[in-house]
């Protein structure tokens, strides 16, 4: 197919695909998806060999959030189920965290609900960046604290973050219709806070939220223009008591096609498969590994994930390879520093199994559970 030619070529170069090339990715029919997938795998395999890289989620604060964001089960009104606590004393956040990192993951994330972080706040969370550092030394510290104000990201990265998520979620056309207590400017400017204090910024898409394809080639050419360094793509969980709950708009086939057009967007960059892979990708998660570099190992926010083993599993019984802490993730002209790890292996498209299965359009509601063990819980966290 020449699009897929185009494009590898345009990815093995570090050159943007024009609009309607990413968007003629999304218009691919099910039966090219395997061709899509092997011509994107390539440009993955060219930045990032075979390595997957496992980041793990401690939701420091769950719940009682006055954002409005549909697509949030913590969300100014939501009526779903979910664990709601204050703030995780630091030794309780890095005994979580630790369970992470004993699971094989490389960068531990700090989320907590909210618009943003008060300077106590940012007290609070550096005092848990020390204390997960002091017991891995080794593991990079991600903050995900909603908007940040003047300061704020100097102070992180003083205090030993090493990264800053905050996602763009959606096209800006769109995002009065997903959030109005604050702007798709407030998200941005976010990230250039993050970016400007020498911190990695890392920011993404929720897919699967009703949006057009022309949204979703919208909101990947944005993060292109921002270039953070990992760009997580989640798939909307539709938890009950959000009003996105009834949103049931993705196949595993349409996930497979956002994904392969992320990595021809963003060739050279972390992408990461983030919350709702298990529910809308289902068995075919091991395809995706062919597209993105990064996964959360376990459990998301408030939902429960797949069991850390069977992450492992899945990794390796698909010829990946879990990336070590000696390992730089980035190639070395984003200032990665990598040597052989990084480099291109031979390529003879890897081979990838044909897609079978029930009623891939089937809504799988039984799929989202609500998270009870782990952080805010007496209960051992999933890693």
């Amino acid at each position: 197919m020449d699009l897929l030619n185009t494009l590898v070529e345009k990815g093995l170069r570090r050159e943007l695909p024009s609009r309607e090339e990413a968007l003629a990715v999304l218009a691919t029919s099910d039966d090219e998806l395997l061709e899509v997938v092997a011509a994107a795998g390539k440009v993955r395999r060219q930045w990032f060999g075979r390595r997957v890289k496992l980041n793990y989620l401690v939701n420091l604060k769950s719940g009682l959030c006055p954002e409005d964001c549909s697509y949030c089960s913590q969300r100014l009104g939501s009526k779903a189920e979910i664990l709601k606590y204050t703030w995780l004393k630091p030794d309780e956040a890095s005994r979580a965290a630790a369970a992470g990192v004993a699971g094989g993951a490389k960068r531990v994330c700090l989320v907590a609900s909210g618009r943003g972080p008060t300077d106590r706040d940012v007290d609070r969370v550096s005092q848990t960046i020390s204390a997960i550092k002091e017991e891995n030394a080794d593991v990079e510290i991600c903050a995900c604290l909603g908007l940040l104000s003047d300061g704020q990201a100097e102070r992180l990265k003083a205090a030993g973050a090493d990264a800053y998520n905050h996602n763009l979620n959606t096209s800006e056309s769109t995002y009065g219709d997903i959030t109005t207590t604050h702007t798709y400017a407030d998200r941005v400017e976010t990230v250039r806070h993050a970016q400007g204090a020498g911190l990695s910024a890392c920011s993404g898409l929720i897919a699967g939220m009703g949006e057009s394809d022309a949204d979703l080639v919208d909101v990947v050419f944005g993060l292109r223009e921002l270039d953070p360094d990992s760009v997580p793509v989640n798939f909307l969980i539709p938890v009950k008591g959000t009003p996105l709950a009834g949103e049931w708009n993705l196949t595993p086939q349409r996930a497979l096609r956002i994904l392969a057009m992320v990595r021809f967007v963003c060739p050279d960059v972390e992408v990461r498969l983030a919350g709702g892979r298990e529910v809308h990708l289902r068995t075919m998660q091991p395809l995706a590994l062919h597209l993105v570099n990064s996964i959360f190992l376990g459990d998301y926010l408030t939902t429960e994930g797949q069991e850390g083993k069977a992450d492992l599993d899945m990794i390796a019984d698909a010829g990946f390879e879990v990336e070590g802490t000696d390992t730089t993730t980035l190639p070395e002209h984003r200032g990665g520093g990598c040597a052989s790890a990084c480099a291109p292996s031979a390529d003879k498209g890897d081979p990838v199994a044909e897609p079978v299965g029930a009623d891939a359009g089937a809504a799988r509601t039984d799929l989202v559970t609500v998270r009870r063990r782990g952080a805010g819980t007496d209960l051992a966290p999933n890693a």
